[in-house]
């Protein structure tokens, strides 16, 4: 999910859609219309400050964006409004998905449709021919074409955003969502993503090009919530060794940071670049560890992974978490990563400055990379706000989205 993760996709799409067994559908879900009520007047309201909250507003406008200029008939998201409009990506959608899940959590159940409706579109990217599975990275927005690489970070945060719309869902919906969750941590699990070399972690993908800190993290998060949920102790074991695998390889102890990736083909170089989202990510992984293995070193470990963060991914003169340690640039989706860590800590600790960087971050993309017309975020900008990328990626909207709608309920 790196900047090269944009054109990594460009292989021609010739395999045929195929349907996944934990979610099956017999026919498109419908199409359906923005929830407009919802989005500007807060409609099924549960949660007053997240209703009434300007960040819900935003929030909302967001989804209204995607719904007018992403959003497919197909119910998939195509990957930009300009240059790759007959693309999907798993990872944009996924997000989609992880972005309506959290305005649903805040009572806007309009948003549900839109959830489920990419998440039964989501079928067309499972690889049904294989025994162990696993998401294709994308597809052809009608959901035919799906082929090529697969990507163990693109997968580990598919389960993890099917948990989140697990944990905001019912009945047989629910049960979809969990399996799906679990079908993605299987084909983790048994698709040779993991091995002894550099002493074990998950591969970036099926070419074996990298074991990154992202790719781990996700991975991390989703064996522990789907330990926490089923009690099976094999999610907790593969939680352990991801922890310590990430803890003994991937900790620069100089900075209390988590450096980028470890090089295949047998180099083993080192990148100690640090990257705001790889280090939100241990963030968020840290808590959950903490919380679901009753072991508060844990929540010490998050709390000070959150201050290294602040000390050294946190530019002070435009209150903006930067894209990585030697990229000046500020993007959405990955920089905006680092308020949803701090946010998860806020609810940890009760600690309000945690919620101020949060907010701030935010603040950034809103005066800096949103067009005051159509209300889309554009992709990339310099810190002063120069040198605007006009690209208006489906990622970056769900992760706007995400995030603004996890903080209106405290701001």
């Amino acid at each position: 999910m790196k900047t090269n993760q944009f054109t990594k996709l460009l292989a021609a799409c010739i395999m045929l859609g195929v349907s996944f067994a934990a979610c099956k559908k017999d026919q498109a879900p419908s199409f359906v219309k923005p929830p407009v009520d919802e989005t500007v007047t807060g409609g099924n309201k549960l949660k007053t400050q997240g209703t009434s909250s300007a960040y819900y507003i935003k929030a909302g406008e967001t989804h209204n964006f995607v719904y007018g200029n992403l959003l497919t008939t197909y119910n998939s998201y195509r990957v930009n409004t300009t240059t790759q409009t007959t693309t999907a990506y798993e990872w944009y959608n996924i997000s989609q998905i992880y972005a309506d899940a959290a305005m649903v959590k805040l009572g806007a159940t309009a948003y549900a449709p839109y959830m489920n409706n990419t998440f039964a579109w989501m079928n067309n990217m499972w690889d049904g021919a294989n025994p162990n599975g696993g998401y294709y990275a994308s597809a052809n927005v009608n959901g035919t074409g799906a082929s090529g690489d697969k990507y163990a970070d693109d997968n580990a945060l598919s389960g993890v955003a099917y948990l989140d719309a697990y944990d905001v869902t019912t009945g047989t919906t629910q049960t979809n969502y969990l399996n799906s969750a679990k079908a993605c941590a299987n084909w983790l699990m048994n698709s040779g993503q993991w091995d002894n070399t550099y002493g074990g972690g998950f591969w970036w993908n099926t070419v074996k090009e990298s074991k990154p800190t992202q790719t781990n993290g996700l991975a991390l998060q989703l064996f522990l919530r789907l330990y926490q949920i089923t009690g099976q102790t094999y999610y907790r074991d593969w939680a352990i060794s991801i922890k310590n695998w990430l803890l003994t390889n991937m900790l620069d102890t100089s900075t209390g940071l988590y450096i980028w990736k470890i090089d295949g083909a047998g180099s083993g170089t080192k990148h100690t670049e640090k990257f705001t989202y790889d280090n939100a990510i241990m963030v968020e992984a840290f808590l959950l560890y903490g919380q679901i293995m009753a072991d508060n070193t844990y929540i010490t470990k998050a709390q000070n992974l959150g201050s290294s963060m602040n000390t050294t991914l946190w530019n002070s003169t435009y209150h903006v978490y930067i894209f990585n340690t030697t990229d000046g640039r500020i993007n959405p989706a990955w920089c905006v990563w680092g308020s949803q860590a701090m946010i998860k800590l806020y609810q940890r600790d009760g600690n309000t400055a945690w919620l101020d960087y949060a907010q701030q971050n935010i603040d950034y993309m809103n005066s800096k990379l949103r067009n005051t017309t159509n209300l889309g975020y554009y992709h990339f900008c310099n810190f002063d706000g120069s040198s605007v990328e006009t690209r208006q990626e489906g990622v970056d909207q769900a992760w706007m989205q995400r995030s603004q709608a996890m903080l209106s309920d405290y701001r």
